[in-house]
């Protein structure tokens, strides 16, 4: 029985479409990014890429030809991010158990939900958004196109594993050690709520 998700999505530059390790995407619509590293490497693999032996060059080679750098969330980013985060849990009636808030990349476990994943995790980056442009702080705050909107400072899409009872509570730990093996303060943020087994 499905008692939570791990949620994980990512900031621009992070994870590449044909990043050596695998990645969620069959298509590059980049020019650049498909000379520099080659085709997408959609993988069906349910468990984390992350520390998979890969062509290290290769990856960094490929996130030169990126059109922005690659976002690197600083503290005050991420202070105004888990802002958002803490109003859109206010108002909805969904459970977060844990987040972590890294320089590149937020990981979640939140309770089960009748809410679309799809649509759940563009609301929140949205929220995300919006706060840190009310805040002066957006990554890309100088940069904004003829319309006023600025680049996209996460991307597309997300990974998702569907947890059991008996799983919740070993990945809730791992979501909240993220910073600490970083090398980063922990994270205690307002929203996340303890975890009780139903």
């Amino acid at each position: 029985m499905i008692a939570a998700y791990h949620i994980i999505f990512s900031a621009y530059g992070f994870w590449l479409p044909n990043d050596p390790r695998g990645s969620g995407s069959t298509y590059i619509y980049s020019n650049a990014i498909y000379v520099a590293g080659g085709p997408a490497t959609k993988t069906s693999e349910r468990r984390s890429v992350a520390h998979r032996a890969h062509d290290v060059a290769l990856r960094k080679k490929t996130k030169r030809t990126l059109a922005q750098k690659p976002v690197r969330f600083t503290g005050i980013q991420a202070r105004a991010i888990g802002r958002s985060f803490a109003t859109y849990f206010t108002k909805s009636s969904i459970a977060a158990y844990a987040c972590s808030i890294l320089p590149d990349h937020v990981h979640f476990v939140i309770g089960r939900t009748r809410k679309n994943l799809d649509q759940l995790v563009t609301q929140l980056k949205g929220a995300a958004v919006r706060q840190m442009i009310s805040e002066q702080c957006h990554p890309f705050i100088d940069r904004p196109d003829h319309r006023g909107r600025h680049p996209k400072c996460f991307v597309r899409g997300y990974w998702n594993v569907y947890l059991d009872p008996e799983d919740v509570l070993g990945r809730i730990e791992y979501v909240e050690k993220n910073p600490i093996n970083l090398g980063l303060k922990a994270q205690r943020w307002s929203f996340a709520v303890p975890y009780r087994a139903k």
